[in-house]
C-alpha cells in the first residue's frame, strides 16, 4: 500500500455537499493499482456515492481482507475508520465491530478470492446473520496479486491470458447472497458508473445486509479476448434488469412518487426505476434467482438491483440488543453481576 497523500488544495469554487465537504474530502491516498484497473473506477464510485449522500467520513468504518480489491480502502474516505484484516476474515471483524458500535456505517470491501475462496464461510455467515453493512465484492475472476490464476468466480470456458481454459463451475455470489437471506442484493460493472453510483447509494442507506457484486476487470491478467470478466465482454453481454438511476431520501422529496416511474420504498429511501423486466419480481427471492440463472444460461450478465426486502431485520434486531452501542456502555451496564446472570440462566432450565 502507498501512504502518499493527494494534495490538500481545494478549488474555491468546488461543489460542496450539505456538510460543506467537497468531493476531494472523500478521497485518500494515491492509488498504486494498475492504470485502468476496474477497482479504481469502483473506488471513484464509492467516493461519489458518499459525497452525494452527505455522509460524514468519520461516521463510516471501512474494512477489507487481502488482495488487490482489499487495497482499495486506502484510496477513498481517508477520514473514515479503517481495518485491513487477514485473508478472508473481513466479515468476522466487521460483525464484531458492528455488534460493538451500531452507530457507525459499515462498508466491507472484498474480492472474489477473498470472499469466494478462503473467506467463503465468513461471507456466508455474515450474510445469513443479517449484519447491517454494505458488502462490496470487486469481482475480476482472477488472483491478480499472484499473477492471474482463475478464482472461484471464473466462468466455465473463460480463457486465461496464457491460454488455459477454466473447466470448473463458478460460484455466483449474487445467487448465494439472495439464498442466504441478504435483504438488498445487486450486481453492477465498474465501467457502468451511471448504474453503479446509485446502486451504492441505495446499499449504503439500506438497514440490513446489503450485498453488491461489482464486476471489476483486471487489466493485467484478465482483460484479454476470451475472458468473460473483460471490459469488452461485460459491455457486450450486460443485461440491466431495469434502468436504475436515482435514490432519494423520502423526506422533502415525496413529490417524486407522483411521477409515472415506479418507486420502491426501503424505509425512508425511495428507489426510482423507470421500467423493470416484465417477468421480474424485485421482492421474490425464488424469482430473482431463477431470472439470474436463466439469463446466465443465455450468456447474459444481469446487473442492477436484483432483490430488495422493504422490511429488513438486521443482526441487532434478531439479538434484541440495546439501542445504546455496547462500546458506549460502562462496566456496570456490561457486567450486571452474578445475580442477574443466575436469573438469566434459570430461563434455560
Amino acid at each position: 500500500m502507498t501512504y502518499l497523500q493527494k494534495p490538500k488544495l481545494r478549488h474555491p469554487a468546488a461543489a460542496r455537499n450539505a456538510l460543506g465537504y467537497t468531493r476531494r474530502d472523500y478521497e485518500a491516498a494515491v492509488s498504486t493499482l494498475c492504470a485502468g484497473c476496474g477497482h479504481d473506477a469502483l473506488s471513484a464510485a464509492i467516493i461519489q456515492a458518499c459525497f452525494e449522500l452527505d455522509l460524514a467520513p468519520h461516521r463510516i468504518a471501512k474494512l477489507s481482507g487481502i488482495g488487490c480489491s482489499s487495497k482499495m480502502p486506502q484510496y477513498f474516505l481517508g477520514a473514515a475508520h479503517g481495518l485491513n484484516t487477514v485473508h478472508g476474515r473481513m466479515p468476522a471483524a466487521l460483525t464484531g465491530a458492528n455488534l460493538a458500535n451500531r452507530d457507525l456505517l459499515y462498508l466491507g470491501i472484498s474480492g472474489d478470492g477473498d470472499s469466494a475462496s478462503i473467506g467463503l464461510g465468513q461471507f456466508v455467515h455474515s450474510i445469513r446473520r443479517g449484519v447491517d453493512m454494505t458488502y462490496v465484492v470487486a469481482n475480476n475472476g482472477v488472483y491478480g496479486l499472484t499473477r492471474g490464476q482463475f478464482s472461484a468466480t471464473a466462468d466455465t470456458g473463460s480463457v486465461a491470458k496464457r491460454g488455459a481454459v477454466n473447466a470448473e463451475e463458478p460460484i455466483d455470489l449474487v445467487v448465494l447472497a439472495i439464498q442466504l437471506g441478504a435483504t438488498f442484493v445487486g450486481r453492477s460493472f465498474s465501467g457502468h458508473r451511471e448504474q453503479l453510483v446509485p446502486l451504492l447509494k441505495a446499499a449504503l442507506l439500506h438497514r440490513g445486509a446489503a450485498f453488491i457484486d461489482c464486476i471489476s476487470p483486471c487489466v493485467a491478467f484478465n482483460n484479454q479476448s476470451g475472458s468473460t470478466k473483460s471490459f469488452a465482454y461485460v459491455r457486450a453481454h450486460e443485461e440491466p434488469v431495469h434502468p436504475f438511476d436515482l435514490v432519494v431520501g423520502a423526506h422533502g422529496q415525496r413529490e417524486a412518487a407522483e411521477t409515472t416511474e415506479e418507486m420502491v420504498r426501503d424505509e425512508d429511501v425511495l428507489v426510482r426505476m423507470r421500467e423493470r423486466a416484465p417477468e421480474y419480481d424485485l421482492g421474490d427471492r425464488v424469482a430473482a434467482v431463477a431470472y439470474v440463472e436463466r439469463q446466465r444460461a443465455a450468456g447474459a450478465i444481469v446487473t442492477g438491483l436484483l432483490y430488495l426486502d422493504p422490511e429488513p431485520r438486521d443482526l441487532h434486531a434478531r439479538l434484541q440488543t440495546v439501542d445504546e452501542p455496547l462500546a458506549h456502555l460502562d462496566d456496570a451496564a456490561l457486567c450486571p453481576g452474578a445475580a442477574a446472570l443466575a436469573e438469566f440462566t434459570r430461563a434455560f432450565r
